[in-house]
C-alpha cells in the first residue's frame, strides 16, 4: 500500500500546492495526484504543473487524476506521459479518464474542430 496527496491545480495556489508537495516529498509520502480538468480556466495545465513538481523534488512519485481522454490526442499524451516518466527517473505514472463535466468536453471539442479558412488561419497567426 501506498500513501500520498491529492491537490487541485489552482492557478492562484501555486505556492501553496509546491509547498504541500514539498512537504510530502520531505515527509517519506509516495504519491501526488494532481487532477486533470483542461476545460476549467482556473487550473493550470496538469502536465506542465507535474513537470515543474517532479524537477521541485527528489523522491515522491507523480500521477494524473485522471488524465482527460476526450481532450488530449492519445498519441500526444503517451509520448508525454513516457518523457517524463523517463525524465524523472520513473516517478510519473499516467491515469487515464472520460472526462467528468460532459457538456465542457464538447464545447472544447466542438470549438477545437471547428472549420477555419485559410485566410481566417493566417489572421489568427498573424496577431
Amino acid at each position: 500500500m501506498q500513501f500520498g496527496i491529492s491537490i487541485i491545480p489552482y492557478a492562484d495556489s501555486l505556492d501553496r500546492n509546491r509547498e504541500l508537495v514539498r512537504v510530502a516529498d520531505e515527509s517519506g509520502l509516495e504519491l501526488v495526484g494532481i487532477q486533470d480538468h483542461p476545460y476549467q480556466a482556473r487550473f493550470l495545465d496538469t502536465f506542465a504543473l507535474i513537470a515543474t513538481l517532479l524537477a521541485e523534488t527528489r523522491r515522491i512519485s507523480f500521477f494524473t487524476d485522471v488524465a482527460n481522454l476526450p481532450l488530449r490526442l492519445p498519441a500526444v499524451m503517451a509520448k508525454a506521459a513516457a518523457s517524463l516518466d523517463v525524465l524523472s527517473g520513473g516517478r510519473f505514472e499516467l491515469g487515464l479518464g472520460a472526462g467528468a463535466i460532459q457538456d465542457q468536453i464538447a464545447s472544447m471539442v466542438a470549438l477545437a474542430e471547428a472549420p477555419r479558412s485559410p485566410s481566417r488561419r493566417w489572421r489568427r497567426r498573424s496577431r
